[in-house]
């Protein structure tokens, strides 16, 4: 049999089972008389038998209508009890969530951003993968991650490449060094330096630009890395000094396989991402000495 009723027909006719009077019954479902009438005659046409009783004064349930509200009223139970459970998900934001990102964005950035929304969202458990930039992209292109955030990315097919700023390399030194004047960024130092006459020669390398500003705070040497990396103008023994001959950029973006839908706590997380860009970009300018 063809079901030619609806939701909205079996709410109406479950009203009239408890109340027995269309006027009162149509005014809980919040629609006029006549269309409550024509909501249960057409449940009944669809059945093929009739469920109601009608006089002047009072509805009353047919033996076939009992029966029927019986189990309609079982459907509604079961129907209602699970609404409840996914809107209280919804509403606690239970989930997890997985973000891959180069290592630069995360210690004064990412860390930041996930320590806000925590504040909003309390039970979701979010997963960060700190990789190089190539493994950040694969890990969002195999969907082992939910998105990420990089400076590569923007030219493949199957990737969505979200730009949120421009993010320029400065030299990270002591306050008390003399100068208070590199990672997948080494190659776009190493780029940029190719055609310098004197190129400096580096004395330590390190994988992680964390680490090379642990080196830095230890006195060994001034190291050129991603103003994105760098902490608040406020640090006690790190300052930020521009580059300016060469000027080295790298464009960071949020990235995510395009086609897949990200679920509700992934999206909160990567709308938070996405509009605290403007506010970055206000910070980064404020943290680079002239």
């Amino acid at each position: 049999m063809a079901i030619n009723f609806d939701l909205n027909d079996l709410l109406a006719f479950r009203a009239v089972a408890e109340i027995s009077n269309f006027r009162k019954a149509a005014e809980s479902v919040h629609i006029s008389q006549p269309a409550f009438s024509r909501r249960i005659d057409k449940l009944e046409q669809a059945l093929g038998v009739r469920l109601l009783d009608r006089s002047t004064r009072r509805v009353n349930l047919t033996a076939v209508g009992r029966d029927f509200a019986r189990h309609v009223q079982r459907l509604m139970d079961d129907l209602d009890n699970t609404l409840l459970g996914i809107r209280g998900v919804a509403a606690s934001r239970m989930g997890e969530v997985t973000i891959a990102c180069v290592p630069s964005t995360v210690y004064y950035f990412l860390s930041q951003v996930i320590r806000r929304y925590h504040e909003v969202h309390p039970k979701v458990r979010v997963k960060v993968f700190d990789a190089s930039a190539n493994d950040v992209l694969s890990a969002v292109a195999r969907n082992e991650a939910d998105f990420g955030l990089n400076f590569i990315g923007a030219q493949e097919a199957d990737i969505e490449f979200k730009l949120l700023l421009e993010d320029r390399f400065v030299a990270a030194c002591r306050r008390d060094h003399p100068l208070a004047k590199s990672s997948g960024n080494r190659l776009l130092l190493d780029q940029a330096l190719a055609n310098v006459a004197e190129r400096p020669q580096s004395i330590y390398e390190a994988q992680h630009v964390t680490t090379q500003l642990g080196l830095v705070e230890a006195g060994l040497g001034v190291a050129a890395v991603p103003s994105l990396a760098m902490p608040a103008a406020d640090h006690p023994l790190l300052v930020s000094v521009a580059l300016t001959d060469p000027v080295i950029t790298r464009r960071i973006g949020l990235i995510r396989h395009k086609g897949r839908s990200l679920s509700p706590s992934a999206q909160q997380l990567y709308d938070f991402l996405a509009e605290m860009r403007s506010a970055r970009k206000r910070s980064a300018k404020a943290r680079v000495a002239p």
